[in-house]
């Protein structure tokens, strides 16, 4: 489980693609502190560390992964937001986040209010029902409040460490964002259908 406070940013250093899949080499600050079978959100995606221990980690994305993720189209030097698993005894910030991504959605407009900024996204529609006004979503593994949600998007408000401290700072009008919506929302809606 993670809380959707990013840790770290990292950079993508190496992508190999073979017959058995696509792994991802990931330079980060705290790469020296992973070992094998641990798990680390990538952009919101729980993943699992196959090695660890110097200046970089590797992990496996399943075809799940590339299929309903932005992760099977990141390359070399591209920018990934980071977050190890919460620790039981971890003081508990953001919002309960899964890293189990239930999809993507396009940056609409971004701008600049004050000293924040919002950032307007697409509203897939087969998510919609789960986004309510001032809910819980995690974006690219950042723990955000919706501020305003219409019939086709949503907006979230942006403060400057946010900014400055995750990777939504490089991102404009139509790059894609890994979406998890709040996990409470689909139970409720489990029990109740």
């Amino acid at each position: 489980m993670f809380t959707g406070i990013v840790e770290a940013t990292g950079e993508i250093a190496g992508v190999d693609t073979g017959p058995e899949g696509t792994r991802l080499r990931i330079r980060a600050p705290f790469a020296a502190d992973l070992t094998e079978g641990q798990s680390v959100s990538v952009d919101g995606t729980c993943l699992t560390v196959e090695d660890g221990g110097g200046a970089s980690f590797s992990v496996f994305l399943a075809s799940e992964t590339i299929d309903r993720t932005t992760l099977g189209g990141r390359g070399v030097g591209d920018a990934v937001n980071l977050e190890r698993a919460l620790p039981a005894e971890g003081r508990f910030e953001g919002h309960i986040v899964q890293g189990h991504v239930d999809g993507t959605a396009a940056i609409r407009d971004v701008r600049r209010v004050g000293e924040d900024w919002t950032y307007e996204f697409e509203l897939p529609p087969d998510l919609a029902g789960y986004v309510v006004e001032k809910g819980s979503i995690a974006l690219d593994g950042i723990s955000l409040t919706v501020a305003d949600r219409g019939e086709e998007a949503f907006s979230v408000a942006i403060v400057p460490t946010t900014y400055e401290e995750t990777t939504l700072s490089g991102r404009g009008p139509g790059d894609r964002v890994n979406v998890e919506v709040d996990v409470l929302a689909k139970y409720v809606e489990s029990l109740l259908g």
